[in-house]
């Protein structure tokens, strides 16, 4: 997957940096957005069918249960967790919205793994380069490192992020 990102070198913040990092190391994040006003990112997954009311309600259930009882072995407070659904066409798509400043690599792993083995057949995933595992420990401290340095700074651009033929490409709103 390449990496584009045009703009002058001095724009390119740690916030457009973990946006891209997020998506290259997890193909089953569609898009990603930062919200700077309320410190939020949000989380959008997408899959080839639609899920009934029971299934989309058992997949929710189970990822707050995930994400709290994660939070809770960690001795970490959450300020926001948000699960949503909507349906388009024969698509489901799931956003999850978390604050930064209580957000960690090792939870978005967490629901990374949750959606393959709840919806696997069905997540919407782009093809990915196998890595091996060297680089994806890299991928994900640098993940870590960039969620840290981004909790307290005041960033003041709503980035978008999200893949197209095999790019990512990260706007600002």
């Amino acid at each position: 997957m390449g990496i584009h990102y045009k703009a002058n070198r001095n724009d390119v913040t740690g916030s457009v940096g973990l946006l891209i990092s997020i998506l290259v190391r997890y193909p089953e994040v569609a898009t990603i957005n930062f919200d700077p006003e309320n410190q939020l990112l949000r989380f959008t997954f997408m899959f080839s069918k639609v899920l009934d009311d029971n299934e989309l309600s058992n997949l929710k259930a189970k990822l707050m249960d995930s994400i709290e009882v994660y939070n809770f072995l960690e001795g970490k407070e959450t300020s926001l967790i948000s699960l949503s659904g909507q349906y388009c066409d024969n698509l489901t798509i799931i956003e999850i919205q978390r604050d930064v400043e209580t957000l960690d690599q090792e939870e978005i792993a967490l629901i990374v793994e949750l959606f393959r083995q709840c919806l696997n057949n069905s997540l919407v995933t782009e093809e990915n380069v196998q890595c091996i595992e060297e680089d994806l420990i890299a991928q994900e401290e640098m993940i870590g490192h960039m969620l840290e340095s981004m909790k307290g700074s005041s960033q003041d651009k709503y980035l978008f992020a999200f893949r197209e033929e095999g790019r990512v490409l990260v706007f600002d709103k």
